[in-house]
């Protein structure tokens, strides 16, 4: 098979990244960029000279000479436009959140599962070489039994418009989270405000609830004045930090924790805090983004379904749109447990299906 032809719908703020992607990985051949602004099709085509420019997405999805798209496009038109792209044949990689609302976002996986075609959505820090580190040390129980998650994802600005922290910023917490824990929550608390924009929550804290009395903890900003990008997760026996902002240390393991004595003579001996070192793993320092793109081209290769399939992207629209009702009714709380949760969840997040 030749390489896998590529069009990419945006070419704005993050979507010039997807078509660096997809320009250089191998086994893709870039054929097509398509933006509305002809001031960044100006600077596409200065950068990648010999790729067609295209004013609008669905010149990309009519074209016979490309076999599969990549959606960068503003994130109210993901759910629509994957579906046009399935209509024309094409394989989709689309970027998160896969859409706006649960219903639409079903629709999307039934229209995948008819078409046959492959479908990523681009929870990127799923392919972080750290990532996937910490995933493999809970699944080996190397920090004992995982009990409870905490998330910080905040900076001041880049503000978005067409969807608030909980959505722009959200899914890939939530995709991590989903994944680490290999369950769905049972229930979702969430509350938000808008301080920059009317009706547009600038600042969001989520908490999840989960079988075996698991819990996890998020909180989203773009009105903050620091820049973090950080995961802790605590076990019975180590605790670990995944701190992407580090340039170097992304990965901290602390073995500490508290231990329950066999003998003890007064309750201050019953439980003994453990104090130990600090160790720092060395992780590959490959581009997540880059990694992301070539599992896209090899599952398109394979007929493979990736890693962040459709079903991978409802889960987490899921989720979102829980916490947007627990947000729209005052941080109250919202049984997950009690609706019908996505077909063969936990069998699609136990598979790592095809290699990056």
């Amino acid at each position: 098979m030749g390489p896998v032809r590529v069009g990419v719908a945006g070419a704005g703020y993050w979507g010039k990244n997807l078509v660096r992607a997809f320009a250089t990985v191998a086994g893709s051949h870039l054929v097509a960029i398509a933006d509305a602004s002809a001031e960044i099709r100006g600077r596409m085509a200065r950068s990648y000279p010999g790729v067609e420019l295209l004013e609008n997405a669905s010149e990309l999805f009519r074209r016979p000479d490309i076999d599969a798209v990549a959606l960068a496009t503003p994130a109210a038109t993901h759910a629509e436009l994957t579906l046009e792209a399935l209509a024309e044949g094409k394989d989709v990689y689309v970027e998160k959140p896969l859409a706006l609302d649960l219903h639409t976002a079903r629709k999307v996986q039934e229209a995948t599962e008819r078409s046959a075609r492959i479908v990523q959505v681009g929870h990127l820090l799923r392919y972080h070489p750290a990532v996937e580190w910490l995933d493999s040390a809970v699944q080996a129980e190397e920090i004992g039994d995982l009990r409870y998650i905490y998330c910080r994802r905040v900076n001041l600005g880049r503000i978005r418009h067409e969807e608030n922290a909980l959505w722009s910023f959200g899914p890939h917490d939530i995709s991590i989270i989903l994944q680490l824990i290999r369950a769905e929550p049972l229930e979702v608390i969430a509350v938000g405000e808008s301080w920059l924009q009317q009706d547009v929550a600038d600042v969001v804290f989520i908490t999840l609830r989960f079988p075996q009395g698991r819990i996890a903890h998020v909180q989203l900003s773009w009105l903050d004045p620091h820049k973090e990008r950080e995961i802790t997760v605590v076990g019975s026996r180590r605790m670990v930090t995944f701190d992407d902002a580090h340039p170097t240390e992304k990965i901290k393991i602390y073995d500490k924790g508290i231990d329950r004595q066999a003998e003890y003579s007064t309750f201050a001996e019953f439980l003994s805090i453990r104090d130990g070192e600090i160790r720092i793993p060395a992780i590959p320092n490959a581009e997540p983004l880059a990694r992301e793109a070539a599992h896209f081209v090899e599952c398109v290769r394979s007929r493979a379904q990736p890693r962040t399939d459709v079903a991978e992207g409802v889960r987490v629209v899921r989720v979102l749109e829980a916490a947007q009702r627990s947000m729209d009714s005052g941080g109250t709380r919202v049984r997950l447990d009690l609706e019908p949760a996505p077909a063969a969840s936990v069998e699609t997040m136990e598979s790592g299906n095809a290699a990056t």
